[in-house]
């Protein structure tokens, strides 16, 4: 009553009204470019390929598991402590491209040459800004000079000598081509290579790393990396640093990062078929994700797989191959690992 009779009753509203905005304010998180950002679960998944392997080799599966987990230990870490999603993206991918296990950097498979030729690309959900790298040969981690052209170009995509140039220019490391040239890749280029067996290969990988993350800003974003496909043609670009095709990320639906055939995922623009059935159609990422890998893609003859997390953090990941590398963690959950189905 002493307050009332002070301020009167408008002076009342006006208190606390206030006090509610003040209160609203400071629970509220407003990221880099001033953007509201909502108080929403966070989470990533990271993938390390689709294709065709046969279960028994428990050494060799245990072996990738334990890769996968301490990349997402490390991704989830940077998550708690409030790394954007873009971050975590960039950051998750270079420490795949570092790892000999996956075709990505220092992994990566050799083409019809004997050489590498590296891809990738990053997309940022909050803004749909994209930037993507084709062909590399001596930035030492695509994924960063993807970012780098996301950032500080005009540009979105940039290929061959010219995307290694910018890297170059912009203070990426750079190393010789034959850092990434492994003595067991040689190898089985050379028997390959020799017998002519790649076309008809059914073991044949479509190895390529990619995550997906929501951070605590409610943004999404999403990066692919690559060696590309085992002895493929020089020059060949596929579906990972092709935007809407290997890459999307759209806050208002999903982030999507897919691996396998590339060219069956350029025909159908898998990635981003994912996010326009969510947003035309109001179908879950679940239903999106399915219909396109399961249905699509595996009508037109294309084989992989994806990753996809939408707005709230739900993750689903189908494959239409024996199996595919993938790990999630949602907060306030457990991890999850999985190779088979």
């Amino acid at each position: 009553m002493w307050v009332l009779r002070k301020v009167g009753w408008f002076g009342v509203v006006v208190l606390v009204c206030l006090l509610h905005a003040c209160s609203s304010e400071g629970d509220r998180a407003r990221d880099e470019d001033g953007v509201e950002a909502k108080s929403v679960p966070y989470a990533i998944a990271i993938h390390g390929g689709a294709g065709y392997r046969s279960k028994g080799d428990e050494k060799g599966d245990a072996l990738y598991m334990q890769r996968l987990n301490a990349i997402l230990d490390y991704g989830y870490y940077l998550l708690e402590n409030g790394k954007s999603a873009l971050d975590v993206v960039e950051m998750c991918l270079r420490q795949m491209e570092d790892d000999s296990l996956f075709n990505a950097g220092v992994g990566a498979v050799l083409n019809a040459s004997g050489e590498v030729e590296l891809d990738a690309s990053i997309m940022d959900g909050a803004h749909l800004k994209a930037g993507a790298v084709s062909g590399v040969r001596t930035t030492r981690h695509p994924i960063s000079a993807a970012r780098f052209v996301m950032d500080s170009s005009v540009h979105v995509f940039l290929s061959g000598s010219g995307a290694d140039r910018f890297s170059a220019e912009h203070g990426l490391e750079q190393v010789a081509p034959e850092f990434f040239v492994l003595r067991s890749k040689k190898q089985r280029w050379l028997e390959r290579n020799k017998q002519q067996a790649y076309a008809a290969d059914p073991n044949r990988k479509f190895g390529t790393v990619g995550c997906v993350v929501l951070d605590k800003r409610g943004h999404l974003a999403a990066g692919t990396s690559t060696g590309g496909m085992d002895g493929k043609q020089w020059g060949r670009i596929g579906d990972s640093p092709v935007i809407g095709a290997g890459t999307y990320a759209d806050d208002r639906t999903c982030a999507v990062s897919c691996t396998g055939h590339g060219e069956y995922f350029i025909r159908n623009a898998v990635a981003y078929q994912v996010a326009a059935r969510m947003q035309f159609g109001g179908v879950s990422v679940v239903e999106a994700a399915d219909t396109v890998v399961m249905g699509v893609l595996k009508r037109a003859g294309g084989v992989g797989g994806l990753i996809a997390m939408d707005k709230e953090g739900n993750i689903h990941c189908p494959f239409n191959t024996s199996m595919m590398f993938r790990a999630w963690r949602k907060s306030g959950e457990e991890a999850v690992i999985r190779i088979y189905e």
